[in-house]
């Protein structure tokens, strides 16, 4: 502000100079040129005395005002390096604490990545183990596969298989493994000894699958349906021709496949085969009808044997019947006397009672016959009394 008036009074000193020199134009051009140079002079001394003092109040001004800077600084320094503290103290604790929520995101992340590494660790060892397991079952599949290529391999499969099954289901009275006939040197896998008309059912588990697995093959062997269809046709008619006896088999015979894809590509893809079968007598069954056929089979056994034992259960009927009856004699006769006893003891009842009032009048002093008491006088002892009873 100091300042400010300063420079307004230079302005205004200036102002004075030119129009004084202004005036001392005109002046000398009036002829009074030596006044005005006096008037100049002095002028020009106040004008260096105003400069001096302007110069010198601008100098405590300067000064003044370098102080106040000086000092304002100063405030301002202290004020910035308070706000650095103060922003110091901040940035740290908002890093501490960004330090500590990362440390313990980082823990719970090494903890889940831990967690997850086990699981893994402990997946793969799942894994490793059920590929152990997948190739012993390849290397069995294998082995399988090498038992299940010659037709004796297959043949033994397929006979203990149809053994398992038949075992199960009827009891050893009711099959034969390995029957031999005796009108034919002819040996079946199995028979039924079924009830008449039917006989001995034959059933046979060698069946040939080399073209069957030839045809479902993609590699360069495959073939067509005609040679499956063809061994399946030469099959149903050894079958038929060797174990249909007349006389001593029933008139048909059971062709077991071991496999049910057999089974299902024949009744879906084969029609008249079946039907081919059918006309030799020959059932094609699998192994889940085989058990139809056993349970079936085993019914009729069950319902045969129990008409054989229908005498034996009617006599038995007739024994219970007669047992029956002689009880209903002797409850009846217990009836009696039951009754009897009642009666008895009812009769026992009325006795005790008249006892027992006899033993009462007694305990009374009442005789029979005895006249009725008189009154005693006052004074005088009671009489005893005697009292007739009829009973």
């Amino acid at each position: 502000m100091e300042t400010q008036s300063l420079l307004v009074v230079l302005v205004v000193m200036v102002v004075l100079l030119a129009a004084a020199v202004a005036w001392l134009v005109v002046t000398v051009r009036s002829g009074e040129e030596v006044r005005h140079r006096a008037m100049l002079a002095d002028l020009h001394d106040g004008l260096a005395a105003s400069a001096d003092r302007i110069a010198s109040r601008q100098s405590e001004e300067g000064d003044r005002l370098r102080r106040a800077v000086s000092e304002e600084l100063e405030r301002n320094r202290n004020q910035l390096q308070l706000f650095e503290k103060g922003l110091a103290e901040r940035v740290d604790s908002r890093l501490s604490e960004i330090g500590g929520k990362v440390n313990e995101r980082l823990e719970v992340g090494f903890k889940r990545t831990n967690e997850t590494f086990l699981s893994v660790m402990t997946r793969l060892q799942v894994i490793d183990e059920a590929q152990k397991k997948i190739d012993a079952l390849a290397t069995n599949v294998v082995s399988l596969q090498n038992l299940l290529g010659s037709k004796s391999s297959r043949g033994a499969l397929g006979e203990r298989q149809l053994e398992d099954i038949i075992r199960n289901y009827l009891p050893e009275t009711a099959f034969e493994l390995q029957y031999t006939f005796r009108t034919a040197s002819v040996r079946a896998d199995c028979v039924l000894k079924l009830p008449e008309p039917m006989g001995l059912l034959a059933i046979d588990s060698k069946f040939p699958l080399e073209n069957y697995e030839r045809m479902i093959s993609d590699g360069p062997d495959r073939v067509g349906p005609a040679l499956f269809k063809a061994d399946v046709r030469r099959h149903v008619d050894a079958i038929a021709s060797r174990y249909i006896i007349p006389g001593e088999t029933a008139d048909g015979a059971l062709m077991f496949l071991p496999a049910e894809s057999v089974f299902a590509e024949i009744h879906a893809h084969h029609r008249d085969l079946v039907e081919y079968a059918q006309q030799r007598r020959v059932w094609i069954v699998s192994p889940t009808t085989l058990m139809a056929v056993v349970n079936t089979a085993r019914a009729v056994i069950r319902d045969v044997e129990t008409r054989k034992q229908i005498h034996i259960i009617k006599d038995e009927l007739a024994k219970l019947g007669r047992e029956f009856g002689r009880f209903d004699e002797r409850m009846k006769r217990l009836a009696d006397h039951i009754r009897q006893a009642n009666e008895d003891v009812k009769d026992v009842a009325v006795t005790s009672r008249k006892i027992s009032d006899k033993f009462a009048a007694i305990e009374r002093a009442e005789l029979p016959g005895a006249p009725e008491p008189l009154i005693p006088a006052a004074g005088e002892p009671p009489q005893l009394t005697v009292v007739a009873k009829t009973e």
